[in-house]
């Protein structure tokens, strides 16, 4: 036999051998599997957890000299943007897994980013072939529809990471009476010149529209107010989460020395105990009388009916197509493409999970050049509760609701417009910068996000 046909037969033979071996190892997940088993073994065939977890299984040839800086650049990487322990771990007890976990997983399969191509040439049953995609986007969609149900969307929008807001939310109308009341009462700060409002005005969408807010005695804070609109949706509250629910948060602010500077609650229950009037209506419906517990209870309740449904996007999601503008329909479609739709999903758009300001570039660096301000505490996020330094510059994501009304933006309030925000997020989280065709509609799509509060379009008396 002449040396090329032996040539060639080998690599017949060769090619044959390979394909074998990438069969085996690229088989599919069996029809009898649940939807979440289903999924649970394409990511584990992928490897996902080798670079999104804390503490991840690194191959025999990770500390060769090359593999170690490539191996440990991904490995930092790929848990910076996502841990997806807790997402499997749901999955295997039966758990509702996050929707931004949800999002993150359906984005990645959808574009093909992941696997990233140097792993699997080398763990071949990463890949994720045509059929395990399909597979594993059914298991998702299916997944969601299990333990994020969307009824009052239409059919066709039904399985959207982003859900309508409700018409209303689960309160006490009493408790919220009295909340509304002290919301706006100054009696909660220690010199009688600040209240929740001050900060979080009902009449300026939620939010002051100052980078930071000004307390008592012309102090200020260090991290820009969220709006109060739509709290309620929150996974937690406060940029760094140190606030379980919205009665926590509640109690925060009035011990704040910044912010209405109470030495004690028994302070504030001191002053409003000598209002006779408002004790024996707080007394009807609180029969333990004015505590901490009560108060921030009441506030909280208020705070529930602080809700923005009917927004022209909702409205589009429910099946009316006439809602939002061609410009702004595109504008969806670009929100998705650009990963926007993972990080702020759900019903308020975001506020479900904690993520590392600047994924892609280094955003603190960038902000230092433009505006030559250093690092704060403020800077520190999630860390300032954890210690963790992972969790270091990660902050809750805030809400999309209403976002045209909330400016400043971000959690240091630097930055002014919309526009400049989109293309700081595409940047920074993304990698990606943004045609300004693109930004336009995505900024027109935002403005579909302005939703009703007690039946009327929610306006902010400090509009530009």
């Amino acid at each position: 036999m002449k040396k090329s046909s032996k040539i060639l037969l080998a690599a017949v033979v060769t090619i044959a051998v390979l394909a074998i071996v990438y069969r085996a190892v690229n088989t599919v997940p069996s029809a009898d599997k649940s939807a979440a088993e289903q999924l649970l073994q394409i990511l584990d065939d992928g490897g996902c957890a080798e670079c999104h977890s804390a503490d991840p299984e690194m191959p025999f040839y990770a500390n060769w000299p090359v593999a170690k800086s490539l191996i440990g650049k991904h490995v930092e990487k790929g848990y910076a943007v996502f841990d997806i322990a807790p997402f499997e771990e749901a999955l295997e007890t039966g758990d509702a897994p996050g929707e931004v976990d949800l999002a993150k997983v359906e984005k990645t399969l959808s574009d093909g980013s992941m696997p990233l191509a140097q792993y699997y040439l080398i763990h071949w049953g990463s890949s994720v072939t045509d059929r395990k995609k399909s597979i594993a986007e059914a298991a998702v969609r299916t997944i969601r529809a299990e333990y994020y149900p969307n009824p009052s969307a239409a059919p066709e929008f039904a399985n959207e990471p982003v859900r309508p807001v409700p018409e209303s939310y689960p309160h006490d109308p009493l408790k919220a009476a009295l909340g509304e009341l002290l919301y706006h009462d100054t009696r909660l700060s220690a010199d009688g010149t600040v209240s929740c409002a001050t900060c979080h005005g009902i009449e300026t969408a939620g939010v002051d529209n100052k980078r930071y807010s000004e307390g008592i005695g012309g102090q200020f804070g260090g991290v820009n107010a969220p709006t109060v609109y739509n709290s309620c949706f929150n996974f937690v509250q406060f940029w760094d989460g140190r606030a379980a629910t919205l009665a926590e948060q509640a109690g925060g602010p009035p011990l704040n020395p910044v912010e209405m500077g109470c030495q004690s609650f028994d302070e504030i229950i001191g002053r409003l105990s000598s209002d006779r009037a408002f004790v024996r209506k707080f007394t009807a419906v609180y029969p333990d009388g004015l505590t901490q517990e009560t108060i921030t209870d009441a506030i909280a309740e208020y705070e529930k009916t602080l809700i923005t449904p009917d927004s022209p996007f909702d409205r589009y999601l429910k099946g009316d197509k006439s809602a939002m503008t061609a410009e702004q329909i595109e504008g969806y479609g670009l929100f998705k493409e650009y990963s926007c739709a993972t990080c702020h999903a759900g019903v308020n758009m975001g506020g479900l999970t904690f993520e590392l300001m600047g994924q892609r570039d280094n955003y603190f660096e960038d902000r230092d050049l433009t505006l030559k301000s250093g690092l704060t505490d403020g800077d520190n996020g999630r860390w300032a509760q954890t210690g963790e330094e992972r969790d270091r510059y990660r902050f809750k994501t805030p809400g999309l609701r209403n976002v045209a009304l909330t400016w400043p933006y971000y959690h240091d309030g630097s930055v002014a417009t919309l526009d400049e925000a989109v293309r700081k997020m595409a940047r920074f989280q993304v990698g990606r910068n943004i045609p300004d065709e693109d930004v336009q509609k995505i900024e027109s799509f935002l403005d579909a996000l302005t939703g009703q509060y007690q039946g009327k379009p929610l306006t902010n008396t400090n509009q530009k």
